[in-house]
């Protein structure tokens, strides 16, 4: 089982039941899922591109991902409906929870003139979503084999109800919000 979820269940949900008095042990907020989402803009032109992005992707969570296509035509991005632009993986479980462990201790204090992540950055609902802008600050990542530094979306899906709620469960888990 991952360090954080042995810590979440020994400590975090203990201390956020205090903080917001929960009757219910389910009422509880957890972390739902985590999303990550890598758009490759030069996908229409160059498959071997998303390759390369799917590639990173799938080093970086431990898991396949999942080819992403585009919804609707939009002619000023020379995009029809249908072709591959890009990428994402959801993770769950223990994966997910390795994954977040990761994130905040090994790769975001990798990032140059890191001061935090942006505290603002909840949807209202309870989720929170982190932009980073090369793939390079994970560890598992080889700096020779990248044939270009590409940026991805961390979408933390939580069980909140209110941002407050989301924000002290991330911060319980170690997330370095900046001040």
């Amino acid at each position: 089982m991952a360090r954080l979820q042995e810590q979440y269940k020994n400590e975090i949900a203990g201390a956020m039941q205090k903080k917001f008095g929960y009757k219910n042990v389910m009422e509880i907020p957890k972390l739902d899922k985590i999303v990550i989402n890598m758009g490759v803009g030069e996908a229409k032109e160059n498959a071997k591109a998303l390759e390369s992005a799917i590639r990173d992707m799938e080093i970086i969570a431990g898991q396949k991902a999942v080819i992403t296509k585009a919804k609707k035509s939009i002619a000023n991005f020379k995009i029809r409906e249908g072709v591959n632009i890009g990428c994402k993986v959801t993770l769950r479980g223990a994966k997910m929870y390795e994954f977040a462990d990761r994130l905040i201790n090994l790769a975001l204090p990798r990032v140059r003139d890191f001061r935090g992540v942006n505290p603002n950055a909840f949807d209202g609902r309870g989720n929170y979503a982190l932009g980073i802008k090369e793939q390079l600050i994970f560890p598992e990542i080889e700096y020779d084999k990248v044939d270009k530094v590409r940026g991805m979306d961390v979408i933390f899906v939580t069980t909140a109800k209110t941002d407050e709620e989301a924000r002290e469960l991330l911060t319980l888990f170690g997330m370095p919000f900046s001040k």
